[in-house]
């Protein structure tokens, strides 16, 4: 096939992403044109298609993938990167689902010689929303205990891994039985069913009643009350996701009685505002996995013509660890 695209044409199933013909310019200036050799699947992904998130449509999908360099376009700064140079990047989103694009240099990131192009697309996207959990929104201390949601997840794994690094005692929490295995075998030292087990005596348990500095939750509805229930006084709830729906209706009152808590949002861009700290922020997590601190944890390929039955497996949760999309 010819260079294609996957396009969202409307909202819908796995069925309306179909592949589109394209013809890619000359990358223009402050632009490289990358010929993509893995593509990321993400949960936001499926959340675009499904119309939960906002798009404007007709669309491309996808932020983050790795490939090489096929042209560079004009500069006056001087060229950062050449043809044949293996590059990343998970901060430019809807179009990433294609076999070749034009990208915004300062969005690139060069790939470390021990980091192959599908394992930087499995894991730069996620590895950056980790370094800015526990790294800047609420820095975590060797030998504190926390608790990390969703520790079977893709963001979790990964959490689990450098929480581990760090010296960081990390509760996780899963949804199932079966997945309790992979999140100890990633690091975490303790694993809470969140449906069924009580978390919040969990956690005073590992800490002599004293409670959690903090709780990083990308469930949402379904675990917001045991996450405060966690924590210790003044403790914060880092909330970065609605897996299981959006937290809604909350009396902020209920803060000051579980002992003056804090909750707060973040979003990614927030903690990456210049291009200068996306490359030491990138740089660091592809150090941790060029060295084997982070393993990718890759256990699906699908090719980029099959997103829709990519996507359609993991909304149906029968994906393990990372999936990319292979042109």
């Amino acid at each position: 096939m010819s260079d294609y695209a996957i396009r969202l044409p409307r909202t819908g199933g796995p069925e309306v992403l179909q592949p589109e013909l394209i013809e890619v310019p000359p990358p223009g200036p402050g632009e490289v044109r990358v010929r993509q050799l893995a593509i990321e699947l993400s949960y936001a992904d499926v959340m675009y298609r499904c119309g939960r998130l906002d798009a404007p449509l007709p669309t491309g999908l996808g932020s983050s993938a790795a490939g090489v360099v096929e042209a560079v376009g004009p500069t006056r700064r001087g060229a950062r990167f050449a043809v044949g140079d293996r590059v990343a990047y998970a901060t430019v989103p809807f179009g990433a689902y294609a076999t070749v694009r034009n990208v915004p240099a300062d969005a690139l990131i060069p790939l470390p010689e021990a980091v192959t192009a599908e394992d930087a697309a499995a894991v730069l996207a996620k590895g950056l929303l980790v370094w800015a959990l526990i790294r800047h929104v609420y820095p975590v201390q060797s030998g504190e205990t926390v608790v990390f949601h969703a520790a079977a997840g893709g963001v979790g794994l990964i959490a689990g891994q450098w929480l581990s690094h760090l010296g960081v005692r990390a509760i996780g929490t899963v949804g199932a039985a079966d997945k309790v295995r992979l999140a100890v075998d990633n690091g975490y030292d303790e694993v809470v069913l969140y449906r069924t087990d009580d978390l919040a005596a969990r956690a005073r348990d590992l800490t002599e009643g004293a409670g959690v500095p903090v709780v990083y939750d990308p469930v949402g509805a379904a675990t917001f009350t045991a996450s405060l229930d966690a924590l210790r006084p003044r403790g914060v709830l880092v909330s970065f996701g609605s897996i299981s729906g959006p937290v809604t209706g909350v009396d902020l009152g209920i803060l000051a009685a579980k002992g003056s808590l804090y909750v707060t949002r973040p979003t990614l861009g927030a903690y990456l505002p210049d291009a200068e700290t996306l490359r030491a922020a990138s740089a660091e997590v592809l150090d941790l996995v060029a060295r084997g601190v982070i393993r990718p944890n890759l256990r699906q390929r699908f090719d980029l013509a099959d997103a829709g039955k990519a996507q359609e497996a993991l909304e149906s949760r029968a994906t393990v660890g990372a999936t990319v999309l292979v042109p």
